[in-house]
């Protein structure tokens, strides 16, 4: 699919792709998960991301 598509093209092709015995939820938490996604990719582009060691910082993970 085009970078360039609609948000309505990206929601259609996504409930489209959902299994022919998909329920009402299995299309909401796709579509919520997608809207996670796009805000997450806006917040990275607006300069709003966390380093990499930081986030391993705030998780407690040891460096390996």
């Amino acid at each position: 699919m085009s970078t360039a598509a609609t948000s309505k093209e990206r929601i259609l092709e996504a409930l489209r792709s959902l299994p022919p015995d998909a329920t009402v939820d299995d299309a909401i938490e796709r579509l919520v998960f997608m809207a996670r996604v796009e805000e997450g990719l806006a917040q990275l582009d607006a300069g709003q991301g966390i380093p990499h060691e930081e986030v391993k910082r705030r998780f407690g993970a040891s460096s390996t």
